[in-house]
């Protein structure tokens, strides 16, 4: 099947409109289920796309879903509670979590053939540094441990069902359209501007990754054969610091950047890196996305 059928969920959002660009690119026919009033920030619309309205897509039923995957081949289910500075803490991950566990069951009953779902680098337990789908999870927020619960939930359901299931952890994304509040953006607002970045001591190490390029190893996944847990990631650290001084040396503006003015969070991991899987064997044309090789398995590969 040269050009399956996806249902996406979240293709308004960040990492959304980026996955959206990429399945676009291949000419794959898209239904996308948004929120009642969001359809003008998807990012752009093929001749075969539909765009299905509701006022919540995590209060719609199993029977719901079930009616509007009936013609569908892959779900890549994006969508969820993600406003900075509160999706961690917030008790709306748990909607996320009854809703999403309501899709599946919608899927199952539609016969679905492939379910595509995103998860994050926080389900994790962060004190081993690098982080891959072997490492043993350790939830610290609301946010990650309805990650956790979602993703260990769906990966029981729905191969009973026959549905091929994918987990894709996210790890640190930026690049365009982010929200000005996430690190990056807040970067280059301030530079910018001319005025001082507030930071803290930047010594913390991260798996930092363009969207663009999450995008494409996410639509290559969903096009491919791999099953269970899987990284989006880059699969190499760089601190904090390292990136705010790249940053700045784009604007020339070094001397804004205030290391300290913010305390170090006691309970924010030292190191945060995701391990790489091989790069997926195609299932559904998954050939024609291209993803740079280094960003496949290297020396800190993992089983795929």
């Amino acid at each position: 099947m040269a050009q399956p059928r996806i249902l996406i969920t979240g293709s308004t959002g960040f990492v959304g409109r980026a996955v959206t660009r990429v399945l676009q690119r291949l000419g794959a026919p898209l239904c996308h289920v948004v929120r009642s009033g969001s359809a003008s920030r998807i990012a752009c619309l093929g001749p075969r796309d539909r765009v299905i309205e509701c006022d919540d897509v995590f209060a719609q039923s199993a029977d719901w879903w079930a009616d509007h995957l009936a013609d569908q081949d892959i779900v890549l289910h994006l969508a969820w509670y993600a406003e900075p500075g509160r999706y961690q803490m917030s008790p709306k991950n748990f909607d996320c979590l009854s809703g999403t566990l309501a899709m599946a069951r919608g899927a199952a009953s539609a016969n679905l053939a492939r379910f595509v779902a995103v998860g994050t680098c926080l389900e994790y337990d962060l004190s081993a540094g690098a982080v891959g789908p072997h490492t043993p999870l350790a939830p610290q927020s609301p946010y990650a441990a309805a990650k956790a619960a979602c993703g260990l939930a769906l990966g029981q359901m729905l191969p009973l069902a026959e549905v091929s299931f994918l987990w894709a952890r996210l790890f640190y994304l930026h690049g365009a359209e982010e929200d000005p509040r996430r690190l990056v953006a807040y970067l280059h607002r301030q530079l910018q501007a001319g005025e001082v970045a507030e930071l803290s001591s930047g010594m913390q190490l991260r798996d930092f990754l363009d969207v663009e390029v999450a995008a494409q190893m996410l639509v290559q996944e969903t096009l491919g054969e791999r099953t269970g847990a899987v990284n989006i990631s880059s699969g190499e650290g760089i601190r904090v610091r390292q990136l705010a001084e790249r940053i700045a040396d784009e604007h020339g503006r070094r001397d804004l950047l205030r290391f300290g003015a913010r305390p170090d969070h006691p309970d924010d991991p030292p190191e945060v890196i995701g391990l790489r899987p091989a790069a997926p064997k195609p299932r559904y044309g998954g050939q024609a996305v291209k993803v740079p090789d280094r960003y496949w398995a290297d020396r800190q590969a993992v089983p795929a």
